[in-house]
């Protein structure tokens, strides 16, 4: 059969805890989602589950974030995280479809750019690149290799730099 992604209903909401719990081997990034669901960075339409065979088989969240710069200038934007897929299922490219999918599904909903803290040799092949061409900075220690950003839009990241700052739901993690 093949994968469908679609947004989250409200009845897949202990089936996405558990793909997050089993993907990561711990408990931060399937309370991470059920903070972040709760919070004002939440969009609906941009937590998308992959659903195989009617089971729940992955999970992508991407979320509300903005960009300041020095100058106290706040540019939206959007973060992706967490990605998830159910062990057993990893590795047959339903991350990929999550990722294409919840990017075109970002840009139809007018989102113009995306910021990830994710492996450096997996986001590039989704066009994420290094966040620093644009001297957009985490606002904590990380590889400037695997803090990436996308444009969603040509030019959407052109005038904008500074520290990304999260949602508060991140601050647990």
């Amino acid at each position: 059969m093949d994968t469908i992604i679609r947004p989250e209903h409200q009845t897949d909401i202990p089936a996405i805890h558990e793909v997050n719990l089993l993907a990561f081997g711990q408990a931060e990034e399937a309370v991470l989602v059920d903070n972040l669901r709760n919070s004002d960075a939440f969009i609906p339409a941009l937590s998308l589950v992959a659903v195989l065979d009617d089971k729940i088989v992955g999970h992508i969240l991407f979320t509300k974030i903005k960009i300041k710069d020095d100058h106290g200038n706040a540019h939206d934007s959007l973060a992706l995280a967490p990605m998830a897929v159910r062990p057993g299922f990893q590795n047959q490219g339903i991350g990929g479809q999550l990722i294409r999918f919840g990017l075109e599904q970002a840009k139809a909903l007018g989102h113009a750019s995306v910021i990830v803290l994710g492996h450096e040799h997996y986001y590039p092949k989704f066009g994420f690149v290094p966040a620093e061409k644009w001297s957009i900075k985490a606002p904590f220690e990380v590889p400037s290799s695997a803090f990436m950003g996308v444009e969603l839009e040509e030019g959407a990241l052109k005038n904008v730099s500074g520290v990304v700052e999260y949602s508060k739901a991140f601050d647990g993690v």
